[in-house]
């Protein structure tokens, strides 16, 4: 009987292939006028598409322009609206054209899946009228989105503390970084929150609770060496975003030398995001390869992902002395059996000088034989060549890195690890020469 099992299941597997290709068959059929009119029309040209409508309760109107002028366009699957159902997370490859500089790629992110846009929606309905539906421009100059008027010269930490990651903890200083920074405006430049018109005010705070992401990319730019994606701008509430390169992902089988170094620039990315010359330490809450793309021609390392990165301000930490505020916070290690887990306390990343979180998120989630990821497991640098596994050292920082088994080990061993595979990145550089 048990010989029979896997004729049976292979029999299954067929099968189901033969159902799946047989249902997108019939959906391309049902769908046949709708396929031809999508690759016919623009739809980022369409204000009700990208929700322009739904302005002040929307991410901004920077972009505006270059949507209706037709300027960005999906690339091929993305204007198949059928396929939709499989993009739950909304977000978009798009071509992006200037007249002077040809096209280039883009990625375009409404920031969140069509339930919880239409949460949001609703929740401002409620706060507004108690009601889930209603006239949504109207609503949000009766929420706490426009309490902040005219008369309010700074965003303060009491108004918007906890309303996402990035100001879990805000400092007046990291707030007035945000305003000063924020690109939906004309006037961009001051912290004054005054300087910002009313609709302007509204999208800061909306994109502040819902998904900060913009804001992080726009606080700590990449043109300042900051690890993220490009902010480029938005228009209602679809953003665009600098399109990277392929995912981390992509890379898990790459060649050793390839993941060696690309394992050193996410230790790197760790050490800068925890240790800067400004004393904010952005901690990544949400460390999985698909957070992270490479660049195709300088292979550089970028976080694309910033909807969960918490802000501490260092310089505050110390300014307040909280309970125990200069005593190392060590990250507890969890072995899960779900993908891309961690384990943190925000009020310790709030309230601590010194925190191993980045490096223990990097080890865990993306470097270790810990690491798991759609069904694989073994971390980015799996399969070491014969005389480094013989070696032992490069299995051991990696798993003091991420189950520590002395006091402050992790701290000890991200640097060691840092400086191992940087060796091993110079080595492989010598060696090709």
């Amino acid at each position: 009987m048990l010989r029979f099992l896997p004729l049976k299941l292979g029999r299954l597997y067929r099968c189901l292939k033969l159902l799946l290709v047989v249902g997108l068959f019939v959906i391309l059929l049902m769908n046949t006028h709708n396929l031809f009119a999508s690759f016919q029309k623009n739809e980022l040209t369409d204000r009700r598409f990208i929700n322009l409508n739904k302005c002040p309760a929307c991410f901004g109107t920077s972009w505006c322009r270059k949507f209706m002028n037709g300027q960005v366009s999906f690339e091929t699957w993305g204007r198949l609206r059928f396929l939709d159902v499989f993009n739950v997370k909304n977000v978009y490859f798009a071509q992006y054209g200037e007249p002077r500089e040809g096209t280039r790629r883009v990625v375009l992110k409404r920031l969140g899946s069509n339930q919880e846009l239409a949460d949001i929606d609703q929740k401002i309905c409620k706060r507004a009228t108690g009601r889930p539906r209603c006239d949504l421009i109207q609503a949000m100059y009766k929420t706490e989105f426009a309490r902040l008027n005219g008369d309010v010269r700074l965003l303060t930490p009491e108004v918007v503390e906890g309303w996402s990651d990035l100001v879990h903890c805000p400092s007046q200083r990291l707030l007035d970084r945000v305003v000063r920074r924020y690109a939906e405006t004309k006037d961009s430049g001051s912290f004054l929150l005054k300087n910002l018109k009313d609709t302007e005010r509204m999208q800061l705070l909306l994109t502040l609770a819902f998904n900060p992401e913009p804001l992080v990319l726009q606080s700590f730019p990449s043109d300042e060496g900051w690890p993220f994606a490009k902010y480029l701008g938005a228009c209602g509430r679809v953003v665009a975003v600098n399109y990277v390169g392929e995912e981390l992902w992509s890379f898990y089988n790459a060649p050793w030398e390839k993941r060696v170094d690309l394992a050193r620039q996410l230790m790197d990315i760790a050490e800068q995001l925890t240790n800067n010359d400004f004393e904010f330490a952005l901690y990544l809450l949400d460390v999985s390869f698909d957070n992270f793309a490479v660049g195709p021609r300088d292979g550089k390392v970028i976080v694309v992902d910033g909807e969960n990165v918490l802000v501490a301000d260092k310089r505050l930490i110390k300014q307040n002395k909280p309970e125990n505020y200069d005593v190392w916070y060590e990250s507890r290690f969890e072995d899960c059996d779900k993908e891309a887990c961690l384990s943190f306390s925000k009020e310790s990343l709030c309230n601590r000088v010194t925190v191993d979180h980045n490096y223990y998120a990097v080890c865990q989630n993306l470097l270790s034989r810990y690491a798991t990821w759609r069904g694989t497991t073994g971390g980015l640098l799996h399969d070491p060549p014969a005389h480094i596994a013989k070696d032992g050292q490069l299995e051991a920082l990696l798993d003091e890195c991420t189950n520590p088994k002395k006091r402050y080990g992790r701290f000890t061993a991200a640097k060691e690890l840092r400086d191992y595979l940087t060796q091993l990145v110079a080595a492989s550089s010598a060696t090709a020469r």
